[in-house]
């Protein structure tokens, strides 16, 4: 809600930036997406690292 808001202060004041950031902002959405989606790639090779470095104590209880 709080971008909604910020977005029409952003209206009144200069509505041409405003209206080029709706415009910009799904560009921009789709061109970081890969990189979002490697994040989630790497996140999960660090988790399942962790958890293979971890099973020794976990199995001993510790």
């Amino acid at each position: 809600m709080w971008t909604f808001l910020l977005w029409l202060l952003l209206f009144i004041v200069c509505w041409p930036l405003a209206l080029l950031a709706v415009i910009v902002y799904p560009i921009v959405w789709l061109l970081l997406l890969p990189f979002r989606v490697l994040g989630f790639a790497v996140e999960g090779v660090f988790r399942f690292l962790k958890g293979l470095i971890m099973l020794p104590a976990r199995a001993l209880g510790a």
